[in-house]
This record gives C-alpha cells, sequence and structure tokens, in this order.
C-alpha cells in the first residue's frame, strides 16, 4: 500500500500544474472565435448560411430581441460579441461557443414547428451555455478528470493489473465524472435560459410543451443505463424541472410586459 501512495504523490505535481494551466476566459473566447469563423465559413462555401427565409428571420428576430438581456446578465468579465448564424438545415441542433458565438439550424424551427416563445426556449437554453462558460469549465474540467483518472490508474494498477485498472477507471470517470457535469450543465442552462426568455418578454410557459414534441418526436428506452450513459437529462426529467421553476419565471414574465 505505501508503495501506492508514493506513486499517488508521484503526481501531485501534475495536478498542482493542471490549476495553475486552466484555460482563461480571453484565451478561450479567442479561440472559439477563431474556429467560429471557420466553421459558418465553411457553412458559406457550401451555400447553407440561411439569412432571408421567414424561419432565418424568425430565429434573428428572437436572437435580437434575447440578446440585451443576454448581454446584461453576463457576469464572465469578459464582453461578448454576441453573434448568431441560421443553418439550413434539417438537423434538430442549435449552439452556442464561449464568447457567445451561435448556430440556430432550420430544421429545428421548421421540423417541430416551434412557436417564438419556443425557439427562444432554445436561445436562451444555448445563451446561457455561453453566459455560464459551460465550454471552458467542460474543457478544464475535462483536463482535471484526466489526470485524476491516472493518479486511480496507477494506484490499481499494482492490485487488479494495468488493464483491468484501465477499464474500471475509464468507465468510472465517464460516468461519475464527465457525464454528470454533463448533465449538470445542461439543467443550468436550462433553468438560466427560462429565465432569460421570461426577461425579454417570452412566455416561458412554452418551455415544457418545447420538450413535449422532443419527446413525441424521439421516443426512446429510459432504462437505467440509458439513463446513466446519457450526456442530457431526459426530456421528462427537463420538463419537470422546468415546471418547478415556473411560477418564479412567470412572474418575471408578466413584470417583463409591465415594462
Amino acid at each position: 500500500m505505501f508503495y501506492n501512495i508514493k506513486k499517488i504523490f508521484f503526481f501531485i505535481p501534475a495536478i498542482t500544474l493542471f490549476l495553475a494551466s486552466c484555460a482563461d476566459s480571453i484565451t478561450v473566447n479567442e479561440q472559439a472565435a477563431q474556429s467560429y469563423r471557420q466553421t459558418i465559413n465553411e457553412a458559406r462555401a457550401k451555400g447553407i448560411v440561411d439569412v432571408n427565409s421567414l424561419t432565418a428571420k424568425r430565429i434573428h428576430y428572437v436572437f435580437n430581441e434575447m440578446k440585451p438581456y443576454a448581454e446584461y446578465e453576463n457576469q464572465t468579465g469578459q464582453p461578448f460579441n454576441w453573434q448568431l448564424t441560421v443553418i439550413r438545415s434539417r438537423e434538430l441542433n442549435a449552439w452556442a461557443m464561449p464568447g457567445g458565438k451561435m448556430a440556430f439550424y432550420t430544421g429545428l424551427v421548421d421540423i417541430l414547428n416551434l412557436t417564438n416563445d419556443e425557439i427562444a426556449t432554445v436561445m436562451g437554453h444555448e445563451m446561457a451555455h455561453a453566459l455560464k462558460e459551460h465550454g471552458k469549465k467542460r474543457l478544464n474540467m475535462g483536463q482535471f478528470t484526466n489526470v485524476l483518472a491516472e493518479v486511480a490508474h496507477v494506484a490499481l494498477s499494482t492490485q487488479i493489473g494495468a488493464n483491468n485498472s484501465g477499464l474500471i477507471i475509464g468507465l468510472t470517470k465517464d460516468w461519475v465524472l464527465d457525464k454528470p457535469y454533463s448533465r449538470s450543465a445542461e439543467t443550468e442552462a436550462d433553468e438560466v435560459g427560462l429565465m432569460l426568455m421570461a426577461k425579454s418578454g417570452f412566455n416561458p410557459q412554452a418551455a415544457p410543451k418545447l420538450w413535449d414534441k422532443m419527446r413525441r418526436l424521439t421516443p426512446g428506452s429510459q432504462s437505467v443505463i440509458v439513463a446513466l450513459s446519457a450526456t442530457h437529462p431526459s426530456d421528462e426529467e427537463r420538463q419537470e424541472n422546468l415546471l418547478r421553476l415556473m411560477p418564479q419565471a412567470m412572474a418575471i414574465y408578466q413584470q417583463s410586459k409591465k415594462q
């Protein structure tokens, strides 16, 4: 056992070095902006950037309505240059990079027949990811769990063998550390996004209805294994949490309509 403890202490400098080298907001935002430009340029080259369709105009309308409120909610210490690109695709997707670089796919609106309030639900969720710096935190969390996994692997390898240790630690890192963090980030984005859409004058009652649509479109098993391996909460879990917060969100929404 003393041999294992010595090996663990050998990796303490690596953990200390990790803590000293965590990615900062400025660097992450700059790298995201560069990646975003490349991604959007590729989309333009394919002719799939949509600026003229009714769907694109509706998405941009919601974005422009919510942007001032998102700017006010920015507590990262770094100003965001918010940008939104609408991608013409049947993919049900939207995303936000650090620093407020966003994309919204027309399929999400057209296939699910989203109202503006439902578009705002998705928009608020993605804006919340940027505002809460989930991209930066996920990057740093991934580096940290890699260090922890390596330390645990060394400690276990002398007891059960390197191959068995690697398998166990890999599964533990994925299910116990990485995926729960991803699920907690998704829940936080749901919650922050709900309040953001309410402040922006969009009816938060649309949020649970969106997950009704998602559940009808993508029915699937809710077994324990599926739930454990998911990086997102289930549609039902998200809906229940949004309903729990609805009185608070509706009070904010009603106040916004008086202004």
